[in-house]
């Protein structure tokens, strides 16, 4: 019963991040010019697709893929998040920025701002992720946190 309302809980986050993520991201980081850009093109609804689609995907790998007692150390999964950081980080600046070049926008410095600010949305994404799912898993479960 617990494990489940934790899994419909991190959906139901997750989900409420995708709709909501112009709005969020427009609380965390907002220039003018670049925030105009960054809804008319609709890149908001793909850096967050993007991001949760990551977080989810290599929580999965983690806790079902892996799923290893060599691996069920709170270190390990801090290694998975940093991959996941890194690709989110990379993702969400290389996406747009192809997308504002094909118009001939110059937002290279709004975009690494945007990007490193990703990382603490990819980051907290992660975790609700871990805590959604770890609990099928029959090596890490108890990672990082006991429960």
């Amino acid at each position: 019963m617990k494990n489940g309302i934790f899994l419909i809980t991190g959906l139901v986050i997750t989900i409420l991040y995708i709709v909501f993520s112009m709005q969020i991201y427009e609380i965390l980081y907002y220039e003018t010019e670049f925030s105009q850009a960054m809804y008319e093109e609709n890149m908001y609804l793909a850096v967050a697709l993007i991001t949760s689609i990551l977080a989810w995907a290599v929580a999965a790998i983690y806790y079902y893929a892996i799923n290893s007692v060599a691996f069920a150390r709170w270190y390990h999964w801090l290694i998975f998040l940093g991959i996941t950081v890194l690709f989110a980080t990379t993702a969400t600046f290389v996406y747009p920025n192809s997308v504002f070049n094909e118009y001939d926008y110059e937002y290279t410095m709004q975009l690494i701002h945007f990007s490193f600010l990703n990382i603490m949305v990819e980051v907290v994404l992660f975790i609700v992720a871990s805590y959604a799912m770890r609990w099928w898993s029959s090596n890490c479960r108890h990672t990082p946190i006991p429960q």
